[in-house]
């Protein structure tokens, strides 16, 4: 009969089906790891102001990431940041997947996207509002949603590059902020898969080895 082992010093030994630590990751992960970096834009983004409620902002991410979005600007004026929402230690948050960006303006933040080439939308209800159908969401973009209650601030609507709606064919004038924010997206990877873009990735050699092993440690 063998003799028993000390628990301690078991727990030092490999085992099958055990793993010793979280060091290294298993092959299926990197591969995954791998796989959903070579899909992430940089020339999509969104950009939140003043948004408030803490399952609006989640919800927000969640869409960000699922649909391939390396970064996400936040402006916080008249309103505190729901930290929760962008907590990026949180078990399961989308956070952890995505680059957050503050600024202390509106103005701030789009001479930084405006920096990387991207023309800015604004969504409104307005006049001059385009239909989101309508926009061409394969170039480099960022879309614009405001607080629950006021919506994009005047400022935000004036230095946009455009304001845009989502074609609504109810009595309600408009969607639910994270809800808007989905179906956004959603046209702009519906775009951008239509004529390949998500086959080669915009992220250099040097940032897709140094994001993999980031990642890897979360």
């Amino acid at each position: 009969m063998p003799e028993p082992i000390d628990r301690r010093s078991a727990a030092l030994l490999p085992a099958h089906g055990r793993k010793t630590s979280k060091w290294p990751r298993t092959s299926r992960r990197q591969e995954r790891v791998r796989q959903v970096l070579q899909r992430r834009r940089t020339t999509l983004t969104v950009v939140l102001e003043d948004v408030h409620d803490p399952h609006n902002a989640s919800a927000v991410l969640r869409s960000c990431d699922g649909v391939g979005i390396l970064d996400v600007h936040l402006v916080y004026v008249n309103e505190e940041p729901p930290r929760k929402s962008f907590a990026r230690k949180t078990s399961g948050s989308a956070a952890k997947w995505i680059r957050l960006h503050f600024h202390d303006s509106i103005e701030a933040c789009y001479e930084r996207l405006r920096s990387e080439g991207k023309s800015i939308y604004a969504t409104a209800l307005g006049r001059e509002s385009r239909d989101l159908y309508q926009v061409d969401l394969v170039k480099p973009a960022a879309l614009v949603f405001g607080n629950e209650m006021r919506g994009v601030s005047e400022a935000g609507i004036a230095g946009a590059d455009a304001t845009v709606y989502i074609p609504m064919q109810g009595m309600v004038e408009s969607l639910n902020i994270s809800v808007a924010c989905a179906v956004s997206l959603y046209e702009a990877m519906r775009q951008r898969r239509a004529v390949g873009a998500y086959d080669t990735p915009e992220l250099s050699p040097e940032e897709l080895a140094e994001l993999e092993a980031e990642w890897l440690r979360k």
